[in-house]
């Protein structure tokens, strides 16, 4: 990004860099719905953007971003830089919000409550997941899915970021929620995923007027989510997803802390499970599907087809 003054006002220049997710590639950025057959349901797509510090970034995710998204919402996580501000030029027509407290859970819970779409995603502004990949989420939900799980450990995905300790760390995580929760997850802490609206009932993120920081304000978040998802019952597919390195800055991402935070999360929802006789009923009234995801058991889940 370069500044350039004019009228004593500063005019913000954006200059995109090498496209890593697809080098050599074309510069037109398909829609979601263009590989989609003529009448199939349209609902309305938010995508949640939660940026601290990603003045830098914001202008590659942009780049490529699919034109017939419905709704950016950008949530600021108190920048010291022009996130803000790159944010509000790069989708003028956009939701801009600044988060409540601290932590990429508040901001998302943040953007969540902003955002007014039927389909809800969430990437980051890093530029490490691609906003092409969109439309596969959104094919997934289409299909009948309630919850749509980005996995770069599934036939089709990958990662050029993770490290031999995070790819570990993240290896045992999957197991123990799977073998306490009787789940089936490849990439538990991977935060590329999209869901229904309805949902957002059955996560229960903690409310965003409280001044005081709460757990589920960090990057505890996806595990919260995915395991309160999965013990509900509802429609779980992962989605292969390729993971790009950061293009600019360092990550926000602690691996012991927030392994920790991971641990203490999963020790917490067994606790609950255990104690709770409540049993979360599936998402009703969804949008009518044109077709069935591929055959699943009892535990609702699924891989997504393979889409391109």
């Amino acid at each position: 990004m370069c500044e350039r003054f004019a009228s004593g006002r500063p005019e913000k220049v954006f200059v995109m860099g090498e496209n890593q997710f697809a080098p050599g590639g074309s510069s037109a950025v398909p829609g979601i719905w263009d590989h989609l057959a003529p009448g199939t349901p349209r609902p309305k797509v938010s995508v949640i953007v939660p940026a601290m510090n990603e003045a830098r970034n914001l202008p590659h995710v942009a780049a490529r971003m699919p034109p017939d998204v419905d709704e950016i919402v950008v949530v600021d996580g108190h920048s010291v830089d022009d996130t803000a501000a790159v944010g509000r030029a790069l989708w003028p027509d956009g939701i801009h919000v600044t988060q409540s407290r601290k932590g990429k859970g508040n901001a998302l819970a943040c953007g969540f409550a902003a955002s007014s779409g039927e389909i809800i995603v969430m990437i980051d502004a890093d530029g490490s997941t691609d906003p092409q990949e969109i439309s596969r989420y959104v094919s997934t939900l289409v299909d009948g899915a309630d919850y749509a799980k980005g996995s770069r450990f599934v036939a089709g995905g990958g990662s050029a970021d993770i490290t031999k300790v995070r790819r570990v760390g993240n290896w045992g995580l999957n197991l123990i929620v799977n073998t306490l929760f009787s789940c089936r997850f490849t990439d538990l802490c991977y935060g590329y995923n999209a869901f229904w609206r309805q949902c957002l009932g059955v996560m229960q993120l903690p409310s965003t007027a409280e001044p005081d920081p709460q757990w589920g304000d960090g990057f505890e978040i996806e595990t919260l989510i995915n395991v309160r998802i999965a013990v509900s019952g509802l429609r779980v597919a992962e989605v292969h997803s390729f993971e790009a390195n950061r293009i600019h800055g360092e990550s926000n991402l602690n691996a012991v802390r927030d392994g920790l935070r991971v641990l203490r999360t999963i020790r917490q929802e067994f606790t609950h499970q255990r104690r709770s006789a409540r049993s979360v009923g599936p998402v009703r009234n969804l949008p009518p599907v044109p077709a069935a995801p591929e055959p699943r058991g009892d535990s609702g889940w699924a891989r997504s087809r393979n889409v391109s």
